[in-house]
């Protein structure tokens, strides 16, 4: 059988994508995904099914059977590889993720629409955003009431001691209290939205997919994992994939790439499009020259401070993660560029153990860009992903700055009673820039965020792999539909930035766009 559109991967976009477009009776859509599926609510395993404390930890620790367990290097200086967790289950990361929903800010899509992309302004993107959003706390011109996705928050009176003393320290410190994240000029603290109802992670397998499956024109492979596009001249006519030890071929009139912003620049490199030279290094025949595959790899730095509280404040089961903290660094720019974020019950080392409490410091639109390349032709052998965090003189001096505010609120009044001992970073690590700075290059790690690897752009653009419809320069009927493709991340998680990404294309496709 030869279909209308196949969508490769089964995540947050390949969800969105495959259900919005078979919605269309005329159409046959195929959707494939390397993971497991559980179509049946009852028999998904709790560490999908449910997205707090422990159980949440569990779905994403390397090596579990629902992660790709990819890796990264952050810095040079550091011994480890960076874990890079990437659901491997119908859901992909948003069956694992931390269910944190917001989008990013007015200003990342404007900005993406100056550098030629003016379908992607913010005007354009807001009513896909409310499209696809159920907000059980507010409505209005700037919110969603009736979409797929619901979005709930953690009031004030449910917090545990920690998370209180937070919002009492910021509030202290002259921060605005702004509640709704999603007005367009909120800033200071605000409430953070998650779609997840009664601890019920509500991934958009569980969203968009399941209501779905009954159509008929909609077919669903788990344990399908996409090896390369085939092409015929520059035109994709299908995909080689391998299914149960077998290998087959899959033909459509499209394709459409949901695999993330690594599976994705992977399987153009690996089907040959991509950087020529590199290509030619690694043995693959080039099919389209396209520099920008890999390239442009963006993300969220983020370093966590974390203290231990007095016995018995350490009893919230949830991990909650009620609050964050927005704020511009000084002398910046860009408006909200640094982020505050606590969690209560985060870490536990051991049973019986006093937990860590964090307050994770990140860094949005970071100067550095990463790079993701091949490390073989062999579709099993994972890229190689080089971070270059804080590379950028400006990127060490915000991701600095956040640090020692965070610091500074813990040594507030409102933490009185509260904190046992900060255990990172050492008052050793604080004593000079410097110092901090190798404490930083230590610790930094990845918010999660990656994207950009696929970055859409116009044609003037050289490292653009996308146009703003999502078609891939240089080959005919193929799309990258995910994260992958902003030019830029977000001053956000990722995650309803990419479902928002998901809903949109569906309409260019359905346009012919």
């Amino acid at each position: 059988m030869k279909y209308d559109h196949i969508v490769v991967g089964g995540g947050t976009a390949g969800c969105i994508v495959a259900t919005r477009l078979s919605e269309d009776p005329a159409r046959s859509v195929l959707l494939l995904e390397a993971g497991p599926e559980y179509p049946d609510f009852e028999q998904l395993p709790d560490s999908l099914k449910y997205g707090w404390g422990m159980l949440n930890l569990e779905a994403r620790k390397s090596g579990g059977p629902f992660n790709w367990s990819f890796t990264g290097t952050a810095t040079p200086h550091q011994p480890e590889p960076m874990p890079v967790p990437r659901g491997k289950a119908m859901g992909g990361t948003s069956a694992i993720n931390g269910q944190t929903f917001i989008r990013g800010a007015p200003e990342d899509f404007d900005t993406w629409a100056s550098w030629g992309n003016d379908e992607w302004s913010y005007v354009h993107c807001l009513p896909y955003f409310r499209k696809l959003e159920r907000d059980e706390d507010y409505s209005g011109d700037f919110h969603g009431t009736e979409g797929p996705v619901p979005v709930r928050r953690h009031h004030r009176g449910t917090w545990p001691p920690a998370q209180e003393a937070f919002y009492q320290a910021c509030i202290a410190a002259g921060y605005p209290d702004n509640p709704d994240v999603h007005e367009p000029d909120s800033t200071g603290v605000s409430l953070r939205a998650e779609n997840n109802i009664d601890g019920i992670r509500m991934s958009m397998a569980l969203a968009y997919l399941d209501p779905s499956r009954h159509r008929i024109n909609l077919t669903v492979k788990a344990g399908v994992q996409a090896l390369k596009v085939i092409f015929s001249g520059n035109r994709a006519t299908g995909l080689e994939v391998e299914s149960g030890g077998e290998r087959f071929i899959v033909e459509g009139d499209e394709i459409i790439l949901c695999a993330g912003a690594i599976g994705s620049p992977q399987i153009l490199m690996l089907s040959g499009v991509g950087p020529a030279d590199h290509l030619a290094e690694i043995g693959i025949p080039v099919v389209a020259n396209r520099p920008g595959v890999g390239q442009n790899m963006r993300d969220h730095p983020n370093v966590t401070v974390k203290f231990t509280v007095k016995e018995g404040l350490y009893d919230d089961p949830n991990g909650m993660r009620a609050l964050r903290l927005r704020f511009s660094a000084t002398g910046s720019k860009t408006p909200n560029d640094m982020i505050l974020s606590p969690a209560s019950m985060n870490t536990v080392i051991k049973e019986g153990d006093n937990p860590s409490h964090t307050i994770n410091c990140g860094l949005y639109l970071a100067i550095g860009k990463g790079e993701l390349r091949l490390t073989s032709a062999d579709p099993r052998r994972q890229p190689r992903m080089d971070y270059h965090y804080l590379e950028d003189t400006w990127d060490r001096e915000r991701l600095r700055e956040a640090v020692r505010k965070c610091v500074d609120l813990l040594k507030g009044p409102a933490y009185f009673g509260i904190i046992e001992e900060r255990t990172a970073p050492l008052d050793s690590d604080l004593v000079s820039d410097q110092s901090l700075d190798d404490w930083l290059l230590r610790n930094v790690s990845s918010s999660f965020h990656i994207s950009g690897t696929c970055k859409m752009g116009p044609d003037t653009d050289g490292g653009a792999v996308v146009d703003q419809h999502l078609n891939v320069r240089g080959v005919e009927g193929l799309r990258v539909v995910d994260a992958s493709v902003m030019p830029d991340v977000v001053r956000a998680n990722t995650n309803v930035t990419t479902m928002m990404i998901a809903e949109r294309a569906a309409d260019f496709i359905r346009e012919g766009r």
